[in-house]
């Protein structure tokens, strides 16, 4: 007999669970039977992809029975099993960081608790509920020992050696006083029924029946074991999609929305996928698990393949089932395999299309995706470029007038002898709606579209046009030369007055700046900062050092200063000022200041601003 202790992740997830965090108990069940699913898919699947199991019959079942003197509830299977390092693996730690992660966020709050926690399925945990204590006899296929691992909820737990002819595991719950409900099978029934009705295997519950005077016991098939996803859509209930999606996932919310398809043809294979209406623990984590399983004729193949669904579409939950694959399908086969990557392209279309649908005719509905999926949706753009504009048509922003526009809406209401999309990236609204940047935008009611997400800066980019029309970024140095266009003979004189200016400051700030224009964008403020079109702008440099690549090149920006602005004149009716240093640097660091820069040396800043208002005093 050994004793453990529980990593410190398990005793929170125990603290929240034997405090009744749930008020819906019931879902234990539900765990336990999804588990005992999973270890069944398990056998199964080595049963044809392994040499030393192919021999191995078994009839996949599962079990459970009660003992309502004893107050027992009883589940068990006859799927993969478990040894000793199993045991400790999967029942006393928790290996995964990104779980660890979100277990941090827990705020004690018991109802904010409880929606965070069904995101990734309380589990095994969850029966410490309704029980005082657990015992789990398992062994492993191909195993000559069992083990029983037993605990109390109290911290530790222990395991020993036991005795058990049959692989699989069975799960012994000792309940607690006030949970005999849970004895009931009429009680139990009712849940399998509610969550677990469509697990492809049959659950039975052994049953006490009267024949011909004599009381005997009896299993008795509770579940319809049919893979919903291989039914057809009109004999399906929206109760009995919402209800599959949870034993799926393990969430205990309701789904966003679910696409459902069933192909016949060159390729028959199955799929269904939902759209959660709460966000994963792990949307954000490079470690995210992801949320697709993949069937081959209905028999479980990987649930932790990331090549299921393309990276911006991690959030989709679902199932993959196909009828031409191989069953003996390796994982490095999967990657290559040209039957999957068709399946994979018309899903991926499918559930685009599907998106569009409901922004079209739901968009109360869409808004609620777009706030909890938009910016994942977002990297799509940059990485699938046979979509792009399927995709593009999917994004909504913020803009100068409005929240929430499409490149669509934004097309319809350009002004005339308006040619291009304009938009601005950062990081603060608040600044970016103030940024001299579009001063001049502002002043002839020309939108320009609000990008401070982070992925902006990243897929913009990439995005030159949309329906034929250009999409631009106002902060390169060619949007000020478009505006210059029509450029009359009052331009060309004020070129000649600041000549000696602009040359005067080049040379001050060479060592900043790669060149210093006069402005036409500018309506109020001295100077703004801008990027050769050539060069990535602050926002996707910003973007890029997140990205680990730190050691990128110093992009030195334009400087464009405003030649109706007071102190630009004064600047250039007295070019010989002995402050001009000053002035120049205090422009310079004003304008990087307003984009949201840092100071390479703020001292200096403000020494230089002391200097001046010293001098005018």
């Amino acid at each position: 007999m050994s004793k453990h202790k529980f990593d410190t992740e398990i005793n929170q997830l125990l603290d929240l669970m034997i405090h009744s965090l749930y008020s819906n108990k019931e879902i234990f069940l539900r765990e336990l039977i999804s588990n005992a699913s999973d270890a069944i898919d398990k056998l199964k699947f080595l049963t044809i992809s392994d040499e030393k199991f192919k021999d191995l019959v078994f009839e996949p079942r599962i079990e459970i029975e009660t003992d309502k003197e004893k107050k027992k509830l009883i589940v068990r299977d006859n799927g993969i099993g478990m040894n000793e390092e199993d045991l400790v693996e999967h029942l006393g730690t928790i290996a995964k960081s990104g779980t660890k992660s979100f277990l941090s966020q827990l705020s004690g709050d018991a109802k904010k608790d409880s929606s965070l926690i069904g995101q990734f399925g309380v589990g095994f945990y969850s029966a410490f509920m309704v029980a005082k204590k657990i015992e789990v006899l398992s062994k492993k296929a191909g195993d000559e020992k069992a083990y029983k691992w037993v605990s109390s909820g109290n911290g530790e737990y222990e395991i020993k050696e036991a005795k058990k002819k049959t692989q699989g595991t069975e799960v012994i719950l000792h309940l607690k006083d006030g949970e005999e409900e849970f004895l009931d099978d009429w009680t139990i029934e009712r849940i399998v029924k509610k969550y677990s009705n469509h697990i492809p295997f049959p659950i039975y519950l052994l049953k006490e029946e009267e024949k011909d005077g004599k009381k005997e016991k009896k299993f008795e098939q509770i579940n319809k074991a049919s893979a919903l996803w291989r039914l057809n859509k009109n004999e399906i209930s929206d109760e009995e999609y919402i209800d599959f999606y949870k034993q799926l996932t393990g969430d205990s919310n309701d789904p966003l929305h679910w696409v459902h398809t069933n192909a016949e043809g060159t390729l028959e294979y199955s799929t269904l996928f939902y759209i959660p209406s709460v966000a994963p623990f792990d949307l954000f984590r490079v470690d995210y698990q992801p949320g697709v399983k993949l069937y081959v004729k209905r028999v479980f193949i990987t649930d932790d393949d990331k090549e299921l669904m393309p990276t911006y579409l991690r959030f989709v939950r679902g199932i993959i089932d196909s009828e031409d694959l191989p069953l003996n399908v390796s994982r490095e086969i999967l990657q290559q395999n040209t039957i999957l990557t068709k399946i994979k392209k018309t899903s991926v279309k499918k559930i685009l299309n599907e998106l569009k649908k409901i922004k079209e005719k739901d968009f109360d509905k869409y808004l609620k995706f777009w706030k909890l999926f938009g910016k994942v949706l977002k990297e799509g753009v940059y990485t699938d470029f046979e979509n792009k504009d399927l995709l593009l048509d999917l994004m909504l922003f913020k803009s100068t007038k409005r929240d929430n526009v499409s490149f669509k809406e934004y097309k319809e209401a350009m002004k005339e002898g308006q040619k291009s999309i304009y938009y601005i990236t950062g990081e603060d609204e608040k600044m970016l709606k103030n940024s001299p940047l579009i001063e001049s935008f502002k002043d002839k009611d020309i939108e320009v579209l609000i990008m401070d997400d982070e992925v902006d800066a990243l897929i913009m980019p990439m995005v030159t046009e949309y329906d034929k029309t250009p999409v631009k970024s106002v902060s390169t140095s060619d949007i000020d030369e478009e505006q210059k266009e029509e450029k009359k003979e009052e331009d060309k004189k004020k070129e000649e007055e600041f000549s000696k200016i602009l040359v005067k400051m080049k040379e001050i700030l060479k060592d900043e700046v790669k060149d210093v224009k006069l402005s036409s964008r500018l309506k109020e403020s001295p100077a703004c900062i801008v990027f050769d079109k050539n060069d990535p702008d602050f926002a996707m440099q910003e973007m890029l050092k997140q990205m680990g690549q730190s050691d990128l090149p110093k992009v030195k920006p334009i400087l464009e200063i405003n030649p109706d602005n007071e102190i630009v004149k004064k600047l250039s009716q007295n070019d010989s000022l002995a402050e001009l240093n000053d002035v120049a640097y205090i422009l310079y660091d004003q304008a990087r200041l307003i984009e949201g820069m840092k100071l390479e040396d703020s001292s200096e800043f403000v020494k230089r601003i002391n200097k001046l208002v010293a001098k005018t005093l």
